[in-house]
């Protein structure tokens, strides 16, 4: 059993995120007789889960919903954010590609280049 400061402490995180994903319902955490927060292994796992899901991206009430116990319900959740993650990092490849171009045109201006015109005008 661990404080909210000691688990706070083992995740890397500060106490008032603890208390803040308790509040919106990532986390569940039990109280002891005087009211204190007591997290076992079990709980500090899942903030854990709720902290690694933050890392790659998910908003708490995705990560709410990913933890959801019915596994349709959570893989609902994933695909969409996969394909979210994946539409993000085909438009940050076209603009790496229009960069790259743009750094090695010959034009002065994108306007005078008939590629970085037709980038511009592509939605």
């Amino acid at each position: 059993m661990k404080t909210i400061g000691e688990a706070a402490a083992d995740l890397g995180v500060e106490a008032h995120v603890l208390r803040h994903w308790e509040h919106v319902g990532a986390l569940s955490v039990r109280r002891d007789v005087n009211g204190y927060r007591v997290y076992d292994d079990d709980t500090v796992e899942r903030a854990r889960t709720v902290l690694k899901l933050r890392g790659v991206g998910l908003s708490l009430p995705e990560i709410i919903a990913a933890m959801a116990p019915t596994k349709a319900a959570a893989q609902a959740v994933v695909r969409a954010k996969i394909t979210a993650l994946e539409s993000e990092m085909a438009r940050t490849q076209q603009a790496i590609t229009f960069l790259r171009h743009t750094v090695e045109c010959r034009h002065r201006f994108l306007d005078d280049c008939p590629d970085c015109a037709a980038f511009v005008r592509t939605p």
